[in-house]
C-alpha cells in the first residue's frame, strides 16, 4: 500500500462502528490517514448490549472523554460484577457474584483458592465465591466502585448504558477527531483481480472507494461474509441459543452497581439498571421453545404478564469469521462474530480487534504482514471467551426442562474446556491447566474460580468432613471484617452518579 494514501471505509455505525473510527483516529491522528464512517438510514442498532467490562473505562481514557462527560448523556450507571441467580439447584449455590477484581482483593482471594481447593478435597470450608472478594459487598451495600484520594487501591468496574445513544455519543467524538461521516446504502460491492475490494456502490448513485475497508455491518456481514465469502464457524452445537426478547421497565428508587442474570426455562433473563430505566431480555432457544412461549414465561418472571409494554423480539447466530481480517478488509462487532451475551464480553471483542489490528498494522507498515498472526490471535480470544460462556451451561444442576438437560450432558464441547472440567474434577489445580493452555490472558484464574465454585461444584455437604487447623488457617469473621472496612471507603451509588451529573 502507499503509506501517503490511507483511506479507511467504515461500513456501519452503531457501538461497535464509532468505537473502530475513535480508536483509528485516535492512534492514527498523526499519520495522514483519511477515515470515513458510511451509515445506512434505514438500519436500526440491534442495541442488545447495555453492558461492559472494565476495558471499556480503558477506551475512554485512551480518547481522552471522562465519566461526566458521558455517563449523564447515555444514561450510564456503574458495574462491578454479575450476579447469577438460578443457575444452580445445590444448597447454598443458587446464587453467587462473578465480581470485577479489586486490588484489595490480593488480600482474600488466597483465602479463597486455599479453601475452594480444598472442599473439593472434601474439607468442610467456606467455598462460595461471595464471602472473598469487594465487589460482592460493593453491590450489597449500593455503593459505586469510585475510591478517594486515600484509599490507594485500584478497583476495576464497568458500565451500564444506553447503547444508541452511546453511539450517538461516540460519533460526535469522532467527528471532532476528524472523522468523516455519510450517510448512504450501500448496494453493491465490486471486487478487483486479485479479490480484494476495490469499491463500494451506493443507492444514492456513489462510488466509494478506500485502501482498507471496516465492516460494521452487523449480522449480516456485508462486506467480509457477503461479498469477500469468508466462512462462518457455527457455536450452534455448544451454545444452544438463538433469540431474545426485550423489553424497559420503570427503574426502582435504588439500584445497585451489577447486571443481574436470572437462569430461566429455556435460557436467562438480563436485568441492567440505567439512570432512567431497567433494559430488561430473556435470551433464549428456539430449538426448546416457540418464541410466545418464551415472551409469556419473561413476563411473568417480571411480574408484567397484564402489562402492554411492547417487546422487541431478535434473532441471532453464535460463532465467528474463520478470518477477522481477509484481504483489504477488516470486520468488528457482529459481522465478525457473537458469543451472546451473558458476561458483556461483545464491546471488548470491539476494543480487542481494533487495538490489536492497528498494531499489527503498524508493525507492518501498513501491509498485511501480520494478518495471519492477528487472525489467530483473535480467533484465540473468541474461542476462549465461548469456552467459559458454554461452561456456565455445561456444569449448570437445573434439570427442570429438556433445555437444561441438554445442556448438562452435552458433549460437544472443546477439548480445552473439557481438560478445565477434567482437570477440576479430579481435585487438581487448575491454576495449572490454564496456564498451560494459556487462557489466564482472557478469563483469568479467579472468574473461572468463581464460575466453578459459584455453582457449587463441589462434593456434597455428606461427603465433607472436618479439616485439620492448617485447613483452617483463614478465619472467615476476619476476612468479612476486613472487605466491610473498605467498604467504608466507597459513596452509594446513587450519590456517585448524581455527582457526575453537576460535574
Amino acid at each position: 500500500m502507499n503509506k501517503q494514501n490511507k483511506r479507511v471505509l467504515i461500513l456501519g455505525g452503531g457501538t461497535a462502528g464509532w468505537i473502530t473510527a475513535n480508536l483509528m483516529a485516535t492512534h492514527w491522528a498523526d499519520k495522514g490517514f483519511e477515515i470515513t464512517l458510511v451509515e445506512s438510514p434505514d438500519i436500526g442498532i440491534i442495541g442488545v448490549g447495555e453492558g461492559s467490562t472494565p476495558p471499556l473505562k480503558g477506551f475512554m481514557d485512551v480518547i481522552g472523554v471522562k465519566e461526566s462527560e458521558w455517563m449523564p448523556e447515555c444514561n450510564a450507571t456503574y458495574k462491578v460484577g454479575i450476579t447469577f441467580k438460578d443457575w444452580s439447584v445445590k444448597p447454598g449455590f443458587s446464587e453467587y457474584v462473578h465480581p470485577f477484581l479489586a486490588q484489595p482483593d490480593e488480600f482474600t482471594a488466597p483465602a479463597f483458592f486455599h479453601n475452594s481447593f480444598l472442599r473439593r478435597k472434601g474439607i468442610d470450608l467456606e467455598g462460595h465465591p461471595d464471602h472473598f472478594f469487594l465487589a460482592t459487598e460493593l453491590i450489597r451495600q449500593k455503593l459505586a466502585p469510585i475510591v478517594p484520594e486515600h484509599f490507594p487501591f485500584e478497583i476495576a468496574y464497568g458500565y451500564h448504558f444506553d447503547s444508541g445513544l452511546l453511539g450517538k455519543f461516540l460519533a460526535r467524538v469522532a467527528e471532532r477527531k476528524g472523522v468523516r461521516y455519510k450517510t448512504a446504502t450501500v448496494t453493491e460491492t465490486l471486487l478487483d483481480a486479485q479479490g480484494n475490494i476495490d469499491c463500494l456502490k451506493t443507492a444514492e448513485g456513489e462510488t466509494l472507494k478506500a485502501d482498507l475497508y471496516v465492516d460494521c455491518s452487523g449480522f449480516r456481514g456485508q462486506l467480509i461474509q457477503q461479498a469477500l465469502g469468508v466462512p462462518f464457524k457455527s457455536c450452534a452445537e455448544s451454545l444452544f441459543n438463538d433469540s431474545a426478547v426485550v423489553f424497559a421497565t420503570e427503574q426502582e428508587a435504588d439500584y445497585a452497581p451489577h447486571t443481574i442474570s436470572t437462569a430461566l426455562k429455556y435460557g436467562w433473563a438480563w436485568k441492567i439498571p440505567l439512570t432512567n430505566r431497567n433494559g430488561n431480555g430473556y435470551v433464549y432457544s428456539s430449538k426448546f421453545v416457540d418464541d410466545d412461549m418464551a415472551e409469556t414465561e419473561f413476563r411473568a418472571h417480571l411480574g408484567l404478564l397484564d402489562s402492554d409494554v411492547e417487546a422487541r423480539r431478535l434473532k441471532f447466530k453464535v460463532g465467528r469469521v474463520e478470518q477477522h481480517w481477509a484481504k483489504n478488509c477488516l470486520a468488528v462487532g457482529l459481522s465478525q462474530g457473537f458469543i451472546e451475551p451473558l458476561e458483556a464480553t461483545a464491546l471488548d471483542m470491539v476494543q480487542e480487534t481494533v487495538t490489536r489490528f492497528i498494531e499489527s498494522y503498524n508493525n507492518g507498515n501498513y501491509t498485511d504482514q501480520y494478518r495471519q498472526e492477528f487472525n489467530d490471535r483473535i480467533s484465540a480470544r473468541f474461542d476462549a471467551v465461548r469456552d467459559y460462556i458454554v461452561c456456565h451451561y455445561r456444569i449448570s444442576s437445573r434439570t427442570d426442562t429438556d433445555y437444561w438437560i441438554a445442556n448438562g450432558t452435552n458433549e460437544k464441547i472443546s477439548p480445552s474446556l473439557r481438560s478445565i472440567l477434567m482437570s477440576w474434577m479430579a481435585g487438581k489445580n487448575i491454576t495449572d491447566e490454564l496456564l498451560a493452555q494459556k487462557l489466564d490472558v482472557y478469563f483469568p484464574n479467579v472468574s473461572w474460580n468463581c464460575l466453578l465454585t459459584g455453582k457449587g461444584i463441589y462434593p456434597t455437604q455428606e461427603q465433607l468432613r472436618p479439616g485439620n487447623e492448617l485447613a483452617n488457617q483463614y478465619k472467615t469473621s476476619e476476612i468479612r471484617e476486613f472487605i466491610r472496612r473498605c467498604a467504608l471507603n466507597f459513596n452509594p451509588h446513587l450519590q456517585q452518579l448524581a455527582s457526575l451529573r453537576s460535574q
